[in-house]
């Protein structure tokens, strides 16, 4: 188990143990466990029982329980309180903004047992009964409500992206004389996907798949054969002849509009009997679209006018901006930051700890940013020619206000405007609110510009239209951000924010070395948008950088 899972199982069974209104020590002592076993580096598989006792928040019982996780795959405790809590009220601890003490009085004194009994209790208006519980809380509610169950059963493209790239090889040994590639939403970089959809060019069904370490055996639907991976994630397998492995590719890879776009364009062109797909583009007389593309019609439409953009690549990225370190909500210091970039081959560093209103996140009082620069003079003398920026993740305030006095604004070389607060205005409201960040003329970029989290929370309603306008006039980037839950801006408006000359910046947002990487995650859905590597901000070395985010 990933030292993320166990501590979600602690997270867990604290969440449990409140429901059930048990010690509250030993719940404090559970959830200081999942904070501190989440941040850790460091598998916990490699530790010694002495090793993990030794950690913070840890000691001789949770140790014993973490081995108890790492050599059965389970735990006792945890089991114990699951069996007396129905499921469907498990369920409702994973809806966002359902901690324990709501759903303990939902259950208890409304008797809604389940995420289904909730909503249509909401929607009949029972909620609003309940002490502390009034109109704007159980419209709230409901929405969240009615986006989990659009939303079960997804996962974040990073979660399947990461199973496929551990399965994969070992198919592959599995089956050697096959050709095994992956297809579908996956292959197109989709943010939320359902499935890992493979193709498996083989005449006869395989049994040498069918393995405990590999896939488990599932029911066939139509053409396509549903397995679980050993990991417990869902894949699906069609297996198809070789001289036929192409044609099964560009139709299942496509989406369903770029597939009708091109039957509807191009309907001389013969879809099936070819062992490799761009001899298809070829019939169609067409350069080969990336699977990245193949979401619209768009990308079609690009091919057809000779106009198909060299995308960006990963590669292609200079430098890690919007990080985060022990100075606010990071795990790691701004040194281990610095060296792990430059480890990674990464030019420089925008440092962007949150300011001073994110209190929750240990925001930087004025005096801690000027002890921050200090360090900062001093890392640049000494790690030369790599460069740390002077920035800030600036909360946006209600009013579209930045964080701090424009005396220390002015000291920082790079800011992010990003809102973390507030989050329920209404749409003219909430755009305004950026449009007045975006007019700020310390504003560099505009951080996460929805605050969506995906699959979990939607985000704030905004005139995109109105908010890419802005940035263009005012010389401000735009951040996507490549944390796996948030991919936002959508890589959808990112046509429109370069037909305006916005630049995009794909930023991390990592809060821990570990984090630098998900950069690949935000390359891949801008690959969606056409970005290039000319349209990246972060994609310029250190000096075009430099000139870039000077105001």
């Amino acid at each position: 188990m990933t030292n993320k899972a166990i501590a979600g199982q602690f997270q867990l069974l604290a969440n449990l143990m409140e429901l059930h209104g048990e010690n509250t020590f030993k719940i404090r002592s559970y959830q200081n466990a999942y904070r501190n076993l989440r941040k850790l580096d460091t598998p916990l598989s490699t530790l010694t029982d002495a090793e993990l006792e030794a950690l913070p928040g840890v000691g001789k019982a949770i140790q014993g329980k973490i081995r108890e996780l790492l050599t059965e795959g389970r735990m006792a405790t945890l089991e114990r309180y699951r069996s007396v809590t129905p499921g469907g009220v498990q369920e409702l601890l994973q809806v966002k903004g359902l901690g324990p003490k709501k759903v303990k009085v939902i259950w208890k004194e409304l008797g809604a047992e389940s995420v289904g009994e909730l909503l249509y209790a909401c929607i009949e208006n029972r909620l609003i009964e309940l002490k502390g519980f009034g109109a704007k809380t159980q419209a709230s509610i409901q929405q969240k409500l009615e986006y989990f169950q659009q939303s079960k059963d997804k996962f974040h493209y990073a979660t399947l992206d990461r199973e496929a790239a551990r399965l994969l090889p070992l198919l592959r040994a599995a089956l050697p004389a096959a050709r095994i590639e992956r297809t579908g939403a996956l292959r197109r970089g989709t943010d939320v996907v359902d499935h890992i959809d493979l193709l498996v060019s083989d005449t006869a069904e395989p049994t040498a798949l069918w393995r405990d370490d590999l896939l488990l055996k599932g029911e066939r639907a139509g053409e396509w054969q549903h397995a679980r991976s050993a990991e417990n994630y869902p894949v699906r397998l069609r297996w198809v002849a070789p001289t036929d492995f192409g044609s099964a590719q560009f139709l299942h890879t496509g989406s369903v509009e770029f597939l009708d776009a091109f039957r509807e364009h191009y309907p001389q062109v013969a879809l099936g009997g070819h062992a490799e797909e761009a001899a298809i583009f070829e019939g169609a007389a067409l350069p080969v679209v990336p699977p990245a593309l193949r979401e619209r019609a768009w990308g079609l439409e690009l091919a057809a006018a000779d106009r198909l953009p060299e995308l960006l690549e990963a590669t292609d990225i200079k430098g890690v901006v919007h990080a985060h370190t022990t100075y606010s909500d990071g795990v790691n210091s701004l040194r281990d930051m610095a060296e792990a970039c430059i480890a990674r081959g990464y030019a420089y560093l925008v440092l962007t700890d949150h300011s001073q209103s994110a209190f929750y996140a240990n925001g930087l009082k004025p005096s801690r940013v000027r002890a921050q620069w200090k360090e900062v003079d001093a890392l640049n003398a000494e790690l030369a020619p790599f460069r740390i920026f002077k920035s800030i993740e600036s909360d946006i305030k209600a009013d579209g206000s930045l964080d701090y006095d424009a005396e220390l604004l002015a000291g920082f070389d790079c800011i992010i405007a990003s809102v973390h607060s507030n989050l329920n205005m209404e749409e003219a409201k909430a755009t305004q609110r950026l449009l007045t960040a975006i007019a700020n003329p310390y504003t560099t970029i505009l951080g996460h510009p929805t605050g969506r989290l995906l699959l979990s929370r939607r985000g704030y309603p905004i005139d995109h239209q109105a908010v890419i306008d802005a940035c263009a006039a005012h010389g401000v980037a735009i951040e996507l951000n490549a944390n796996p839950y948030r991919l936002d801006l959508d890589w959808s408006w990112i046509p429109y924010a370069l037909e305006q000359g916005v630049r995009i910046s794909v930023n991390p947002d990592a809060h821990s070395v570990a984090g630098i990487d998900d950069i690949r995650h935000g390359v891949t859905a801008a690959r969606k948008g056409g970005l290039t590597r000319a349209m990246c901000l972060n994609a310029l070395d250190t000096e075009a950088f430099a000139a870039a985010i000077r105001r």
